[in-house]
């Protein structure tokens, strides 16, 4: 297979070496195209080296073999990583002024988008609209991850890992080829996104963090949930042009940024916020650990050991089902996403489990992960199946949270926003 990747002017640029590395060691031929701030990162002589292949800079240059269409015409599949709000911008305007621009014009290969840049520029509303007029051209996207950036600062805007781009770039190949919709380009776990599938204008309200029930002043029942998935739910609908209102509890994270942040610190304020802001979202999304039962009793002052003795009895009773509530009062047109981690032994229990769960609950999709000492939970990567309505799989997704997050997020958007019951998806993957 011939495939280009496209370099530009990023920090970022170091890591489109591993990016060609990993296309070659998988057997293809791989063209190089850098852009002249490209190399300010990164030297021609180790993109020659790693992909075996002359670099290619110059707009002027094979002029005789009319190089600037030729490689496009060529391509298989074309990468850009990474890909910097600067070339974000010239590619919406449709700008080829060099010979990179060319190149993507001239293709009708897949295209896959690896962005990277700091948190503000990804989220500004410029890049905002870029990226949704890019999708609707057919382009497609892995990232960018959530993590540490440049200096001293974290968020949204890192550069997709190397192997995930190379599985992602051979995931979108493969859709071309067995002709199926690029909706199943995220299924691989890859976070693609797919073509048309902007989230731009919708509101969406997620919840995220583990809720805590006290025992008295001091101590409480609660759990593990970082809150790290809900976050990056919210980074990358707000990336892909929602409207987030955000209910944490108890993050361990920072929460997203450009979301309306409400906190909870119990199931049953959750409970009570969820159902507030319900009415005003298109999609809910109950990320949010909840605690089954709550203490009975709630001690005014700290629990005394001398005073309880040698063993502590507690009575607990069994909180409300807000994914079952919300689900029960929701508009017609509006989309209830559930989550469910379970330590199921094998995936086969793992389905079970989810299957029945969502026939309890009544949501349009539920997302299962297992989870348990070393897995989910605290972690910065997730291993998800998209269950719908009818316990069919959407997608399964695999990757860092914020991957995972573009990837349920794909195959929940729509061109429009005419979100009603998605029963039409009903599909095994």
């Amino acid at each position: 297979m011939n495939i280009v990747v496209g370099i530009t002017g990023g920090i970022a640029a170091y890591k489109a070496v591993s990016v060609i590395r990993g296309f070659v060691l998988a057997g293809h031929s791989v063209q190089v195209i850098a852009t002249e701030h490209a190399l300010r990162f990164v030297g021609k002589p180790t993109l020659e080296a790693i992909s075996r292949n002359t670099v290619h800079t110059d707009l002027y240059e094979g002029v005789a073999e009319v190089r600037h269409v030729a490689i496009g015409q060529a391509a298989d599949l074309i990468v850009i990583a990474p890909t910097t709000a600067n070339s974000l911008a010239k590619l919406a305007a449709g700008i080829a002024d060099d010979l990179l621009g060319n190149t993507i014009l001239a293709s009708r290969a897949p295209i896959l988008l690896a962005p990277a840049m700091h948190t503000e520029m990804w989220q500004n509303p410029a890049t905002v609209a870029n990226v949704a007029t890019l999708r609707s051209r057919g382009f497609h996207f892995i990232g960018p991850d959530s993590g540490q950036l440049t200096g001293a600062d974290s968020g949204p805007g890192r550069l997709s890992e190397p192997d995930a781009i190379v599985a992602a770039g051979l995931a979108l190949v493969a859709t071309v080829v067995d002709g199926r919709e690029p909706a199943d380009a995220s299924s691989a776990g890859s976070g693609v996104a797919a073509a048309g599938s902007s989230l731009a204008g919708l509101r969406i309200l997620i919840s995220a963090g583990g809720t805590r029930e006290p025992l008295d002043p001091v101590r409480f029942i609660g759990n593990r949930s970082s809150g790290k998935q809900g976050v990056a739910l919210a980074d990358a609908a707000i990336a892909e042009g929602a409207r987030v209102t955000f209910v944490g509890a108890h993050l361990e994270v920072p929460p997203p940024r450009g979301a309306e942040l409400h906190s909870v610190e119990t199931a049953e304020e959750l409970r009570v916020e969820m159902l507030a802001l319900q009415g005003g979202a298109d999609i809910i999304i109950m990320a949010a650990a909840v605690a089954d039962y709550r203490p009975s009793e709630v001690a005014e002052g700290k629990i005394k050991k001398d005073v309880a003795g040698d063993v502590l009895t507690l009575e607990l009773v069994k909180n409300a089902d807000i994914l079952a509530e919300l689900s029960s009062q929701r508009a017609d047109d509006q989309v209830i996403v559930g989550f469910a981690a379970e330590t199921a032994a094998t995936r086969d229990e793992l389905l079970e489990l989810g299957q029945a769960k969502i026939a309890r609950k009544g949501c349009d999709y539920l997302v299962l992960n297992r989870v348990g000492w070393s897995e989910g939970f605290t972690t910065d990567h997730n291993t998800v199946v998209l269950l719908d309505r009818t316990g069919h799989i959407v997608i399964e997704a695999a990757g860092s949270k914020l991957s995972v997050a573009h990837s349920i997020l794909s195959a929940l958007a729509v061109p429009s926003r005419t979100h009603a019951h998605p029963n039409h998806q009903e599909k095994n993957v």
